[in-house]
């Protein structure tokens, strides 16, 4: 690959990695508004903040911070400029968009219901996006996927077992806990699955870019 098109490569999978990592936030920001139920980390990111202050992004950032140091122990894993990137921008965006606060809080059980389907659409999408140009997934995604490498699980069995356990965390320090907290640990697993390829496909095509190259466990 010359040099032009090597720099062309990259910058587009950046793009896409910051990208999805706003879509990401914003989708976690339309669940959180719902006030139908969180995603089981943000249950447990917001358990945090309610039981020692901070905001959620910052605990977000703190916790994944303890979460790559757990990858690389049990997975052997190595955190990667991506992973670090991952884990900043992700929170940054979602204390920017809760600070900008333009999402109403809304009160018909119908339009709160829109809202939550849609962010957790958007929150899907948004994590296809941002593995997609396989730079370094976050934290907890890295997690899942060293575990789905390494144990031959599906994405979904992983992503299952690990936010349960994470969601029982949140709810013991308070975390909002509802019917859509389940939802999302339930069918955000299988919609990652078919968006990773689909957006990888979109960049084969409309980019000419090959489909990256997993990371391999050292």
């Amino acid at each position: 690959m010359s040099g032009r098109g090597f720099n062309r490569s990259i910058t587009v999978r950046y793009m896409m990695f910051v990208l999805g990592l706003f879509v990401g936030a914003f989708g976690t920001v339309l669940a959180i508004k719902a006030n139908l139920g969180v995603a089981p980390w943000e249950t447990f990111h917001i358990g945090l903040q309610k039981t020692f202050g901070l905001t959620i992004g910052l605990w977000s950032q703190i916790v994944g911070v303890v979460v790559i140091f757990a990858t690389y122990f049990v997975a052997k894993i190595k955190p990667n400029f991506g992973m670090f990137l991952n884990m900043i921008c992700f929170g940054v965006f979602l204390d920017l968009i809760l600070w900008l606060d333009f999402i109403p809080e809304l009160q018909s059980i119908w339009a709160r219901l829109l809202i939550f389907l849609a962010g957790v659409i958007v929150l899907a999408v948004g994590i296809g996006m941002y593995l997609s140009p396989s730079l370094g997934a976050g934290p907890r995604d890295s997690f899942m996927l060293a575990m789905n490498e390494r144990l031959g699980w599906s994405i979904q069995r992983v992503r299952l077992i690990i936010e349960v356990t994470v969601l029982l965390a949140g709810a013991a320090l308070g975390g909002p806990v509802s019917i859509g907290t389940i939802l999302i640990a339930l069918f955000t697993g299988p919609m990652i699955q078919r968006t990773i390829p689909f957006w990888r496909q979109v960049m084969k095509k409309q980019y000419g870019l090959p489909e990256p190259v997993e990371r391999q466990a050292s």
